[in-house]
């Protein structure tokens, strides 16, 4: 049930980062590229941590592809947003093999981290 409303406040959040005006002034994405770039990678370990314990449906990869549809970044921060999902995936993916006890744990840790990462950029930068 809690994974559920953290999910939900990912996915709200996700759809809300898709509020942000288009033509934000250049400071306020510096200011909030720092959060942007570590949600990416958050969401890059779930991807993977989810699906190593069971979790078929790709979830985490569609919110990236929103949050990137949604931020409409140019090339060079589309690719450190990228990269950064990348190395969440490729992290996890270097040290589990298969879902253990430890990987459940870092599992519900990413996913409060990413719930406040998405309420704080909303409710800084967002409507």
């Amino acid at each position: 049930m809690k994974n559920k409303k953290i999910r939900t406040t990912l996915v709200v959040a996700a759809m809300l980062l898709g509020a942000l005006p288009a033509h934000r002034t250049h400071a306020a994405e510096m200011a909030y590229d720092r959060q942007l770039v570590r949600l990416a990678e958050v969401l890059g370990s779930l991807h993977y941590l989810r699906a190593l314990c069971g979790e078929q449906n790709g979830l985490w990869r569609a919110r990236m592809e929103a949050l990137l549809e949604a931020e409409k970044p140019d090339e060079e921060r589309r690719a450190r947003m990228v990269a950064s999902f990348n190395h969440g995936f490729s992290s996890f993916a270097a040290v589990y093999t298969t879902c253990t006890k430890s990987a459940v744990t870092a599992i519900n840790r990413y996913m409060k981290e990413g719930e406040k990462l998405t309420t704080d950029i909303v409710q800084r930068y967002g409507y």
